[in-house]
């Protein structure tokens, strides 16, 4: 994932005008910039494993550096309005902070961090002598074909695996203490996001179809002003959590014991959530993939063990609102990309929103 499709997932309203990263002039510690970085981290000499070959890949926030064992993520020098990693002290404590709380959904999986260093010759190693220039995640290297996403786009589903990941994800929302949270606060950032939303997918360069958005639109406002019980209830009852932040399938791992990965760990507001709505994303996710099915069987046994029946318009709602929100970061990728790449992203944006559309018509008619 990236930026926009994978860190911007939570609902919180973002500025349109302020998405961009501020990179620090420098972009590094002790004259070594990314660039350096990453050249050595594209040579296997860099690694204690000594690897046959390294796998690179690059998103807004960071590269991450595949070996045949290995997953290695390195932090960009990038600062936005919900995070900064302008220096080598945030970026080593992000990268401690992802560990531990990804330890709570994948404690064999996050090995630690690791110290990029450079020696008196400059000689760029992992975990060798010299100054550390960097700090990056480890993980043990999970196979992608066991990975939901890639398992839903091969048609290989097991609802025997997608019940253990169900009862995964009961057992770590049971162990939550419930966040102290004001119902009136908690509404305002739905309210905030929708307005978001609807500002930024009404921007004629978008060419989205206004009467689409006007009625997804209109679908939310009206929950939100007729049906603010079923917010607060919530509030309430003591549901809201810290979560995982980001729960769709690409970061589900189908192992024998399941891994959920990447949660969203630099900032604790965006994890702070009602599980309902961690899981109606994770099931608009499936649906958006082709596998309703397996998004809706995962949501309902985990609600079920965890002794949780929340109202089907609150879970339709919350599907609505994260289906437009993912319109939305689809649709960004016209203003940050090349146009080459716009198709694809508007061809997604596309999908989302018809997508909202089924969730608004059902929201309707359970009106």
């Amino acid at each position: 994932g990236d930026i926009t499709t994978k860190r911007l997932y939570n609902i919180r309203a973002f500025p349109s005008d302020r998405t961009r990263a501020q990179t620090p002039q420098q972009g590094g510690n002790s004259g070594y910039g990314l660039v350096a970085k990453v050249r050595a981290l594209r040579d296997p000499d860099t690694y204690p494993e000594v690897p046959r070959a390294i796998e690179a890949r690059e998103t807004h926030m960071s590269w991450v550096f595949l070996t045949e064992r290995h997953a290695y993520k390195l932090k960009k020098p990038v600062r936005y309005d919900f995070l900064d990693f302008s220096t080598l002290e945030k970026r080593r404590a992000d990268c401690e902070a992802e560990v531990r709380l990804n330890r709570r959904f994948a404690p064999d999986v996050y090995l630690g961090i690791v110290a990029l260093t450079a020696d008196a010759r400059g000689t760029l190693r992992l975990d060798g002598d010299g100054e550390a220039i960097e700090w990056l995640v480890k993980m043990r290297r999970l196979p992608d074909e066991h990975m939901l996403d890639q398992r839903i786009r091969a048609g290989r589903l097991d609802n025997a695996e997608i019940r253990r990941v169900a009862l995964r994800l009961a057992d770590f929302y049971r162990q939550c203490a419930p966040v102290k949270s004001d119902a009136g606060a908690h509404r305002a950032r739905f309210a905030a996001a929708i307005e978001l939303n609807r500002r930024e997918l009404a921007r004629p360069e978008f060419n989205l179809p206004a009467a689409t958005i006007a009625a997804t639109h209109a679908a939310q406002v009206s929950f939100l002003a007729h049906d603010t019980a079923l917010l607060d209830a919530r509030v309430a009852a003591g549901r809201i959590v810290e979560g995982h932040g980001d729960l769709r399938p690409e970061h589900v791992c189908l192992e024998p014991e399941p891994a959920i990965i990447d949660c969203l760990e630099f900032n604790r507001e965006f994890r702070i959530l009602d599980p309902a709505d961690e899981l109606a994303f994770f099931a608009m996710e499936c649906a958006y993939l082709g596998a309703p099915d397996a998004g809706e069987l995962l949501a309902s046994t985990c609600l079920a063990a965890m002794g949780d029946s929340p109202p089907a318009r609150l879970v339709t709602f919350y599907k609505l609102l994260r289906a437009m929100m993912r319109v939305r970061l689809a649709i960004w990728h016209v203003r940050e990309l090349e146009p080459k790449d716009w198709p694809k992203w508007q061809r997604s944006a596309q999908n989302y929103l018809a997508l909202a559309d089924t969730y608004a018509r059902d929201l309707a008619a359970r009106g």
